[in-house]
């Protein structure tokens, strides 16, 4: 491969990576995919595209629509084969959402996720809603209640603050 070859397909590759790493999440539209930490890998042999995705947990519904958006935002911007992979292993963590994806959701009004749990072994079963280390992503007080486990989707439970009483989501650890 020539010199001039290699930097096009560097170029290729950088503009594919470019566009997929700017859609945005259908559910939580302040993210893109990259700062959600869906997007895995980004690949261009022969001019086709594949993308790699990791769902946020299993069945989650946005899966196929973050497919289509993936599809359509990489064939509007010349990418005439565009594929996309669901990636299972390792599985997806809130861990992953990047710095800039917890700002843009504490300034969405929804709280972001602290660090996610660590298991070793079997995971026991509790009934009960987990602990949580939450603050207001208004006022940033840590003095909130719980309202619902279930949230406006199944990744979110919702809060209330006890001192600006601005309701909010909150996206769970996992």
């Amino acid at each position: 491969m020539s010199e001039t070859t290699a930097a096009a397909s560097t170029a290729t590759l950088e503009r594919a990576r470019a566009v997929a790493a700017s859609v945005v999440d259908p559910e939580l539209p302040m993210l893109t995919l990259a700062d959600l930490g869906v997007l895995r890998e980004v690949d261009v042999t022969d001019g086709a595209v594949t993308v790699s995705i990791t769902p946020t947990y299993s069945g989650c519904p946005a899966m196929a629509t973050m497919r289509d958006d993936l599809v359509r935002s990489l064939c509007d911007n010349g990418f005439d084969q565009v594929q996309v992979r669901i990636a299972l292993h390792p599985a997806w963590t809130t861990d992953w959402i990047t710095p800039q994806g917890r700002a843009a959701l504490a300034a969405a009004g929804i709280s972001p996720p602290g660090a996610a749990p660590r298991h070793e072994g079997p995971i026991a079963l509790a009934l009960t809603p987990p602990r949580r280390s939450v603050r207001c992503p208004r006022c940033a007080s840590p003095q909130v209640e719980l309202t619902s486990e279930f949230g406006s989707t199944a990744c979110k439970a919702m809060y209330r603050c006890s001192t600006c009483l601005e309701p909010f989501d909150h996206v769970k650890e996992i």
